[in-house]
């Protein structure tokens, strides 16, 4: 499907599932290299990133769990510039290696929230991963270590991410058409 429609907005295909895995390919050989022997607690961040988090997982072959933070920092296709914790952490990560899978970085908010959390229970060395990463958006000081592809500015629905709960369950990548 070239185009389809979400409840009042038209989206356009613009990253096939094809070009989605690939880029988590890269990802996990880079991560396959970096943190064999490290035993990470991966932290995916809840909803959007479920699909990324279980593609990426599939590919890693060093001992590692996961865990995960169910966040909201959106409604509709805007930013409400508030991070609400609506799940947290039960595992210890006193001095733990903690990688952080998310769908989409773009202002940075969400992550600084996750890292000062991730700090506050004693995480060790804290690494993130997305799948996604608009760069023109950013506005905090964040090092992103694992970035399966950088996009525009655009609203985008599909591969877990969504608009007003719907389009999750995409295989492809949508951005909305204006």
């Amino acid at each position: 499907m070239d185009t389809i429609k979400i409840l009042d907005k038209k989206f356009a295909l613009s990253i096939s599932e094809r070009d989605i895995l690939a880029a988590i390919d890269n990802v996990a050989q880079n991560m396959n290299r970096d943190l064999k022997g490290a035993n990470p607690l991966f932290v995916a961040i809840l909803n959007g990133s479920f699909m990324f988090a279980a593609d990426l997982m599939k590919r890693l072959d060093f001992p590692c769990q996961i865990s995960f933070v169910k966040l909201a920092s959106y409604y509709g296709t805007t930013s409400t510039n508030n991070v609400l914790e609506l799940v947290g952490l039960s595992e210890n990560l006193n001095g733990r290696t903690v990688v952080i899978v998310e769908d989409i970085v773009d202002s940075g908010l969400t992550m600084t929230k996750v890292i000062d959390l991730l700090k506050s229970r004693g995480a060790g060395k804290i690494l993130i991963s997305t799948l996604l990463f608009k760069p023109s958006a950013l506005k905090h000081d964040l090092k992103l270590n694992y970035v399966a592809k950088e996009i525009p500015n655009d609203f985008i629905v599909g591969y877990g991410l969504d608009y007003d709960g719907y389009g999750r369950n995409l295989k492809d990548i949508y951005t909305v058409v204006k």
